[in-house]
């Protein structure tokens, strides 16, 4: 029931304030017209023990002032300030027209130092106006009527600011706390979006990474098969037929890989079934696939085999493929050595060649326009899982590039 009053209250605003005005305005002028015995208006004996209230009529200055502290209500939340000293004057002149100061005539000032607490922008001024306001208002009545200083009218004045200022600081406390459960919501919202995009330019890093190597590699492969071809149709049919049969395996398989890549990109076809995700166990069939272009090349294992991470294992095949495309495109008819060496805890890929020396560009690395982007692959490959890459020319002719990665991929 007080959260739907809240909502009503909140929603209907000025509802509120007019009619918060309007009762303010009404009591202010009644209690005006009431005359305690104790103030010496009375037609009992002084020292009566009962309380004799008289009536007298409504005075329409007090009407006035009690009318004009209730309207500047309506703007209490806006100019809490201009609202506080306008409300305190009317109450300050009540008083000094000779009426008794209390909470019911100056009930207007208790409600703007309430929203003064609640809306000022200015904490000091918050904490400050009211006590002014409250001084001004006590010096009034003592004025009217010094002896006793502590009445009950003048009690209850008191209270009434100190629970008015008790429940605009519980009201800001409330809001502030409120507002910053929302400014940290919208902050975890642009936290997970961030972190979505991140992912998502991640992804599309790897899918790109797979893809360059899928092209690079198949495309080396059958433009060496098809040179191949070219050059021996002539001088020997039988032998271009079988390398055009492997031209076509080649094609083949570049297609199976590019439809399960490419298939990481369709949602609907994630029931689909997907090529295995290729790691060293697909290694002899790799080597297998260059010899078929007429290039030697050996594998030799130091250490005993471990089993590798996913990522791990798919890194470490697709450098391996990476090197081996890069001697097929640039070093002519050399042979290559792949090498493994499993350690306690890092695997040592080293691939070279014997071909002639690729150009370099400066700081001994290769030329980018006639390597491309395979080292930059391989090398972000390799930091991805937590290993390095180093990759240069051999003193005596030939490439290498050598490749240490862990067994397990790093925890987070």
């Amino acid at each position: 029931m007080s959260d739907e009053w809240s909502q009503w209250s909140r929603r209907h605003r000025r509802v509120v304030d007019l009619v918060v005005a309007i009762v303010l305005c009404v009591v202010a002028t009644f209690v005006s017209t009431l005359v305690d015995s104790d103030s010496g208006h009375t037609l009992a004996d002084s020292n009566s023990a009962q309380a004799v209230e008289i009536g007298r009529p409504v005075s329409l200055a007090v009407l006035g002032w009690s009318a004009l502290a209730s309207v500047t209500l309506l703007w209490r939340r806006r100019f809490p300030r201009a609202v506080l000293a306008a409300t305190t004057l009317s109450g300050v002149a009540i008083g000094m027209l000779g009426f008794q100061v209390s909470i019911f005539t100056a009930g207007a000032a208790v409600v703007a130092a309430y929203s003064i607490g609640m809306w000022s922008p200015h904490l000091r001024t918050a904490m400050f106006a009211p006590v002014v306001s409250l001084g001004a208002l006590l010096l009034t009545s003592l004025l009217h009527d010094f002896a006793p200083v502590l009445t009950g009218e003048r009690f209850t004045l008191i209270a009434a600011f100190l629970v008015a200022g008790a429940f605009a600081d519980a009201g800001r406390s409330r809001r502030d706390y409120l507002a910053a459960l929302h400014a940290r919501a919208e902050l975890a919202e642009r936290t997970r979006e961030e972190e979505a995009r991140h992912r998502v330019g991640e992804e599309r890093v790897r899918i790109a990474r797979e893809l360059h190597d899928i092209v690079a590699h198949h495309m080396a492969l059958a433009h060496a098969q098809a040179s191949t071809a070219a050059y021996l149709l002539q001088s020997n049919p039988e032998l271009a037929r079988e390398m055009l049969d492997q031209l076509a395996g080649s094609t083949s398989a570049a297609l199976r890989e590019l439809k399960a890549t490419v298939g990481l990109l369709r949602e609907d076809d994630s029931d689909a079934p997907l090529e295995p995700t290729p790691g060293l166990a697909q290694l002899p069939r790799l080597i297998t696939s260059f010899e078929a272009t007429g290039r030697t090349v050996s594998l030799s294992v130091t250490g005993v085999p471990r089993s590798l991470s996913p990522g791990v294992d798919l890194t470490a095949y697709r450098i391996i493929q990476e090197a081996l495309t890069n001697v097929t495109k640039h070093a002519g008819a050399a042979a290559a050595k792949v090498r493994l060496i499993y350690s306690r805890q890092l695997l040592t890929i080293s691939v070279t060649n014997d071909g002639p020396t690729i150009v370099e560009h400066g700081r001994g690395e290769p030329d980018p326009d006639s390597q491309g982007y395979g080292l930059i692959g391989m090398t972000e490959r390799a930091v991805s899982v937590g290993g390095h890459l180093s990759a240069g020319s051999l003193p005596d002719g030939g490439f290498e590039v050598t490749t240490e990665l862990p067994l397990e991929l790093p925890k987070p």
